[in-house]
């Protein structure tokens, strides 16, 4: 049986990867991930290899139906390899699923919020040309055509990711005109970061339809304006158990070079978004709080109340990495709940 397959990357485009893909023809019926076959590309046009070397290898690491094409067709969702099968230094799946794998005792799990800006003419979606709308204050959750501009994109998006079967958990309008975010999880780290993937990729392949464009620019309008980001919901096992657990973790991410270690691996541009203002904390000091949107890491009102959950991130930026940001929550919380014996 012949299906489409199509083949999803992250380049090497520094300092924010981009996605590719491409279409293989599979004539082999389809048993599983395993059946895929792996594939190559140019990666001297990808910023993953030099023109005199330049072969690449994908492999299948995640897939799904393809909700654009329908049938049989497949999203494949692949890692990048060099040609003698090791991961490519653009590759930061595989330092994920080793973290992960140390740390698969506590049971870490995910939630992360997507926020993104809807682009069309070079200007953010219901931002007139030229000029500016009315300030910030409605656009949140709004309703009504003059406060929210995108929804019809935003619904056919969600409506693809549930019909790819990814964990996505809701969706909202965001504090900016033609901002956006969606959630996905809760779900364990390889998983969460892989469907995150393929959840962004189908939301630029959507909006490619509508004719418009989807940025995770975390400060795609300079100014008095929120910023994007992709707040990251964490917890373990024992957080989900004991509110000493929680403490724990938040007071993990403030430790010795902690903060920076975190920051600087956050997303590009991290420092014009983190500024204090906006519903963020500077991005050089490190705080948490229980239900401070100001703080570096919020603990929710209800996790107080019953003594248990999960903390936020909430300095990761839209166009973060989400195996690196997966990476490091689980190996600085899970290291430190280890060594207090809260595991």
């Amino acid at each position: 049986m012949t299906f489409k397959a199509e083949y999803i990357w992250i380049d090497g485009t520094e300092p924010t990867a981009k996605l590719r893909s491409k279409t293989k023809i599979v004539t082999d019926a389809f048993a599983g991930l395993e059946s895929l076959p792996i594939w190559g590309f140019d990666g001297s046009s990808t910023n993953q290899a030099e023109g005199h070397s330049s072969d690449r290898v994908l492999k299948p690491v995640f897939t799904c139906p393809d909700p654009i094409r329908g049938g049989d067709d497949l999203l494949v969702l692949c890692e990048v390899l060099d040609i003698d099968m090791t991961p490519h230094s653009s590759n930061t799946r595989a330092a994920l699923v080793e973290v992960a794998t140390k740390f698969a005792a506590q049971e870490p799990i995910f939630g992360i919020e997507q926020e993104y800006t809807f682009f069309k003419d070079g200007y953010p979606l219901g931002f007139p040309k030229g000029g500016f709308p009315a300030p910030q204050g409605g656009y949140y959750c709004g309703v009504g055509a003059d406060e929210i501009f995108g929804r019809d994109v935003v619904e056919a998006h969600l409506e693809n990711c549930l019909k790819a079967g990814l964990g996505i958990s809701g969706i909202n309008a965001e504090v900016m005109p033609g901002q956006w975010e969606f959630q996905v999880g809760p779900l364990a780290p390889t998983v969460v970061a892989d469907q995150l993937w393929i959840a962004r990729w189908l939301l630029y392949r959507t909006a490619e339809d509508f004719g418009v464009s989807a940025t995770l620019d975390p400060k795609p309008v300079k100014g008095d304006w929120n910023g994007a980001g992709a707040h990251t919901n964490f917890s373990t096992k024992a957080m989900r158990e004991t509110y000493e657990a929680i403490i724990t973790a938040a007071e993990s991410l403030g430790e010795g070079s902690k903060p920076l270690d975190h920051v600087k691996n956050y997303g590009a541009g991290i420092d014009d978004r983190l500024t204090g203002l906006h519903e963020t904390a500077p991005w050089n000091e490190y705080s948490y709080g229980v239900s401070d949107r100001g703080a570096s890491v919020r603990i929710p009102w209800q996790v107080e109340k019953d003594g248990k959950g999960y903390i936020e991130d909430r300095r990761p930026n839209a166009n973060v990495d989400p195996y690196v940001v997966t990476r490091l929550l689980v190996d600085t919380c899970c290291s430190a709940l280890e060594k207090a014996g809260q595991v």
